[in-house]
């Protein structure tokens, strides 16, 4: 099995960069995260945004990286660094802080274990001021679920609603500053795990009662 954290590897190996943001209005709070992934060239490959409904900053934080593990597997990258302004979580990922909180050990068990499925990971902290694209992307989210009016996208970007393991996606410049664009509602797969006979989703997603489910064993 690969090591969790490898050597930074050397440019032009494949290596993807994401930026991801986390964040919820109130603490807890309608909530939001969003995500910028790029390769090694700088050529934005994937914006990711969701609205996660009432759910605390750091839940969201943890739903941001999910999105970028979950995007980065699901399109055969297997070299990955993020970008995050939560030194909580990025600590907790690196093993320097214990993961305390019952509501987000789950999603520090996942995110592990998807980063365990990659041949490379490296996570570092950043200040705001240096994650400006997830956060927008972040507040973008929130405004879709409490009915506000979007903020103009940034130049040369464009906002795009995601879910926690999809996600619209971009090739370098071509369709920049393009406005986006309504997509017809698609099924989406939901993940999460068992404990204790009860199922618990990932990603703030629910379930309404009397739904019946299908539990695929990963």
């Amino acid at each position: 099995m690969p090591s969790l954290f490898p050597e930074p590897a050397t440019a032009s190996t494949g290596w993807l960069n994401a930026h991801c943001d986390g964040g919820a209005r109130g603490n807890p709070g309608p909530a939001g995260y969003g995500a910028v992934i790029a390769d090694d060239a700088g050529h934005t490959l994937a914006e990711l945004s969701e609205f996660l409904g009432n759910r605390t900053n750091n839940f969201a934080e943890y739903s941001g990286l999910l999105g970028v593990l979950g995007w980065a597997l699901e399109h055969g990258h297997k070299r990955l660094r993020v970008t995050s302004d939560s030194e909580l979580m990025v600590k907790q990922i690196q093993g320097k802080f214990k993961v305390n909180s019952p509501d987000l050990r789950p999603l520090w068990a996942e995110a592990r274990r998807r980063i365990a499925q990659l041949d490379g990971f490296e996570i570092t902290h950043a200040l705001r001021h240096k994650n400006k694209a997830a956060d927008r992307l972040a507040n973008d989210a929130m405004d879709r679920g409490t009915g506000r009016p979007a903020a103009s996208p940034a130049p040369g970007g464009r906002a795009a609603s995601a879910s926690a393991f999809s996600s619209s996606s971009r090739g370098g410049a071509e369709g920049a500053g393009a406005p986006a664009t309504a997509r017809p509602a698609a099924p989406t797969m939901l993940r999460g795990f068992t404990r204790g006979g009860a199922i618990h989703l990932l990603g703030g997603a629910a379930l309404p009662d009397g739904v019946f489910v299908k539990v695929i064993p990963e």
